[in-house]
């Protein structure tokens, strides 16, 4: 057997025999689960686990993924694994204590320790969305690898009553904050919520119709828990689809009536601007994308915010040109100016920009060329003094993403970069790797463009009196080490007015945790907005107006939602209720006598027609083998 062989076989047994094993005393979850007297199960799934606390050596099929979760893949992770899952955004998992599920996440959640996370991606996340909510009860057979899913009347009751909690904890937070809060409106649903349980005990018969119409009355009582804020700052990213002017009025619009005040509109993305442009003509590029030639939505975008006290920053794409090939069209950056394509070291050789593959395949453009700079900050000043919006926001203002030191995925190997790096030092980059002297001054130096260049943004900002933020990962290692992004440098110099991290989770508690982080590493005269993906990553709308909580207790300037083209209605009927409203709305408390048939609600909150029967006696498979800048 060979070395690698011997060494996956080995890491094999050791993350995926021992974890669950050394847990068994302490995860019911490994236990078949047997129904209560009087419990009555409603609904049971199975699915095959793919990998329990995988590797890239034990879980090849997951080891170019974050959490060394593949495509399609179902995953179990213990306390054993580490803290967090490490997972990426395109999935969801279910968070469970001994076995019952006690909350529902998007991506890189914390792990109990007495408990598990399960986490799947494409097919996977479709099972756990379809068959998983709070109080669901799980069963894992090692031996076979198969989780089955129990949902019962106690589910229901379980999900009900934390909810409840969960509501009146928020009151008594805002209560203890303000001791003029309006609580009428939380207060009624919950008493609502508190009746429907009370029926569900009293009538076993109709448990399953009662404790739904609590879970549903809890969750507009989440809705109406927060109170509108004038001082906070509410923004949402958009790509621009519109190509008239009565489209644009008519998102304005939607944007307006759902309480939103700031507007990040995409102004320079995969290379082109949204508006005519005399810059990239001037270079010889496509001087407006193909798609809104004939009008200048830019203009009306911001004279149709405006009207509506909207404030628009232009959301600008700074080092990415998109995934379109060079050669596709004869005026794409790349084709006009190959020389400033961004490198790996695998292909500095090559005539030709490196794709990143780990960021769909797509082109960036070299930070250390001063020709790439001098074109960006051309652009920029011609939006800035032509349109006069209320602010710029850097995106990809970084390196593309690196995965390890390798020669495939480091970044900055352009002709030029080297050059000058080795006119300082003495030495081609292309002939060091992570042990040499140097390396850390490679580094350094390509951090240091990064550098440079927001310096110069924030400069030209503050002579046009222009609010800058940036896009940053709110992991600070992450970010300094794989994107060469050292954003803390930006705060401790005063470079820019604001941070707007995206944070890739549905959880709140994941939420906060990667909130403080970036408060411990930011000056206080940097604001923070916090980015929310729960719409983009399908979350419900309590888990967006969860979201909103933590960041009101830890006191940031505001939040901004991505994006605008997934701000369905529920989120909007949402965050309009209360939170983004100054004018409160009362829905209807759900009446028990609404429907004829049983109601449920699925892991989203959305009430469906049941069409199962619930079965008293169940036969159970499993064996027992075991800003105020802006207002």
């Amino acid at each position: 057997m060979k070395f690698r062989q011997i060494i996956t076989a080995l890491t094999a047994l050791i993350f995926i025999g021992t974890p669950f094993a050394a847990a068994a005393n302490n995860n019911n979850m490994l236990e078949p689960y047997t129904l209560k007297k009087g419990e009555i199960l409603f609904s049971q799934s199975k699915r095959s686990v793919n990998a329990v606390n995988p590797t890239p050596y034990s879980n090849k099929a997951g080891s170019f993924f974050p959490g060394a979760r593949g495509a399609n893949q179902l995953v179990i992770y213990t306390h054993d694994y580490g803290e967090r899952t490490h997972t990426n955004e395109f999935g969801t998992e279910a968070i469970i204590d001994g076995n019952t599920v006690t909350d529902l996440s998007g991506a890189d959640s914390f792990i109990p320790e007495n408990g598990a996370v399960i986490s799947g991606h494409g097919t996977a996340k479709n099972w756990i969305t379809s068959n998983i909510s709070v109080g669901t009860k799980i069963y894992y057979d090692e031996l076979s690898g198969v989780i089955t899913t129990f949902t019962t009347s106690d589910s229901l009751m379980y999900e009900a009553k934390h909810k409840i909690d969960e509501a009146k904890n928020m009151i008594s937070y805002y209560k203890s904050k303000n001791p003029d809060y309006d609580v009428a409106s939380p207060e009624d649903y919950i008493k609502a919520a508190e009746n429907y349980l009370k029926k569900a005990e009293k009538n076993p018969q109709d448990i399953q119709k009662y404790s739904q119409l609590a879970i549903k009355s809890a969750n507009s009582a989440l809705k109406s828990v927060i109170p509108f804020k004038n001082t906070e700052f509410k923004g949402v990213w958009l790509r621009p689809t519109e190509t008239t002017e009565a489209a644009i009025v008519a998102s304005v619009k939607k944007i307006k009536n759902s309480g939103i005040d700031n507007v990040f509109i995409e102004t320079y993305f995969h290379g082109r601007t949204i508006f005519p442009s005399k810059t990239m003509a001037k270079y010889g590029f496509i001087s407006q994308n193909e798609k809104f030639n004939g009008i200048d939505p830019l203009k009306i975008w911001i004279r149709e915010a405006h009207k509506n006290n909207i404030k628009v920053h232009i959301w600008f794409e700074t080092f990415y040109v998109g995934n379109q090939k060079p050669n596709t069209h004869p005026q794409n950056i790349l084709s006009v100016k190959p020389s400033w394509g961004n490198k790996t070291k695998q292909f500095y050789e090559s005539a030709a920009a490196t794709p990143s593959v780990s960021e769909h395949n797509g082109y960036f453009i070299d930070p250390a060329n001063p020709e790439v700079q001098k074109f960006l900050e051309e652009l920029l000043t011609e939006i800035i003094t032509t349109y006069k919006p209320d602010g710029i926001n850097l995106d990809y203002i970084r390196y593309p993403q690196a995965v390890s030191n390798s020669a495939v995925s480091n970044w900055g190997y352009t002709e030029f970069a080297r050059s000058e790096f080795y006119s300082k030092y003495g030495k081609d980059p292309v002939q060091m790797n992570n042990t040499d002297p140097l390396w850390q001054q490679w580094g350094n130096y390509r951090r240091q463009k990064i550098n440079d260049f927001v310096a110069k943004i924030g400069k030209l900002g503050r002579a046009h009196n222009i609010y800058v933020s940036a896009v940053i990962f709110p992991d600070i290692k992450g970010a300094y080490s794989s994107k060469l992004q050292n954003w803390q440098y930006w705060s401790v110099n005063n470079y820019i007015d604001g941070f707007t991290p995206l944070f890739l989770t549905c959880n709140a508690k994941t939420l906060n945790s990667m909130v403080t982080e970036v408060l411990q590493h930011k000056t206080p005269k940097t604001d923070l907005f916090a980015g929310l993906f729960v719409t983009f990553m399908g979350g419900s709308e309590e888990d967006l107006i969860r979201e909103i909580h933590e960041t009101r207790k830890l006191d940031i300037n505001g939040v901004i939602l991505f994006d605008f083209a997934h701000l369905d209605d529920k989120y909007i009927n949402a965050i309009s209720t209360r939170v983004f409203s100054s004018k409160q709305k009362n829905a209807p408390v759900p009446s028990s006598t609404s429907s004829t048939s049983l109601p449920k609600i699925d892991t989203k909150g959305n009430v469906y027609q049941n069409t199962q029967k619930p079965s008293a006696q169940p036969s159970l498979a499993p064996s027992k083998r075991r800003k105020g800048w802006f207002k």
